[in-house]
């Protein structure tokens, strides 16, 4: 037998030894046998995720006692008007205290009358004129404010009416003049500390957005 002939049968052999021994081990298939799928892990049930509403409010915690009457009241007010903010009314308190002090210490009250209620209004008013009519006057500029701090806050249901108070520590020269203009008070060098709580209201919820001065007290 001619060599090349001995070497076809010899691979043959050895390539049908081959394909035996991987049918044995890989077995058969019959018709179409879908693909299989990677196993999935298996996802375990953790815990339920609970969204919690309503949270301490840093806005009103910044200025009031957590669970105090204030803070209640000033959360009754964010209820009855979601846009109203803590800081943002003492902010504007802030400019309303020196403009309506200044204004009262000069006696220009038309300026101011709108953020005055009637009975403080009236109460101003009386000071002016009698202040008028003993021919004083006085001369004052406001220096800063020292100090400010919510001292108290209620909210009626009924009115919807919100009030706060404010205490002030402000720093301002004041002296006063008779009709010849010599100072029978105060020292135009010298700066006084003037110490006030006064309180603002307004309808919550109202088109109006101006807080009315309706009560001061030291």
């Amino acid at each position: 037998m001619n060599s090349p002939i001995l070497q076809l049968l010899v691979l043959a052999g050895i390539a049908l030894f081959l394909i035996i021994r991987l049918r044995n081990v890989l077995g058969t298939r019959d018709g179409y046998e879908a693909p299989r799928q990677a196993q999935q892990p298996t996802e375990r049930p953790g815990p339920a995720l609970e969204v919690i509403e309503g949270g301490p409010d840093s806005d009103i915690l910044d200025h009031a006692e957590e669970g105090s009457e204030p803070a209640k009241a000033l959360m009754d007010m964010k209820k009855a008007e979601p846009s109203f903010g803590v800081s943002d009314f003492l902010q504007g308190a802030r400019g309303a205290y020196e403009m309506i002090l200044m204004g009262f210490e000069r006696g220009e009250l038309a300026e101011i009358k709108p953020f005055l209620s009637d009975d403080v209004y009236e109460a101003f008013a009386g000071v002016v004129s009698a202040r008028e009519e003993q021919g004083l006057t006085v001369e004052g500029d406001f220096v800063g404010l020292r100090e400010m701090s919510l001292h108290d806050a209620t909210f009626d249901h009924d009115t919807r009416i919100g009030e706060i108070s404010v205490r002030f520590v402000g720093e301002l020269t004041h002296v006063v003049r008779d009709r010849a203009g010599e100072i029978i008070e105060g020292d135009e060098r010298k700066v006084k500390r003037q110490k006030d709580v006064w309180t603002f209201a307004r309808a919550m919820g109202s088109n109006d957005p101006n807080w009315q001065l309706v009560a001061t007290s030291e």
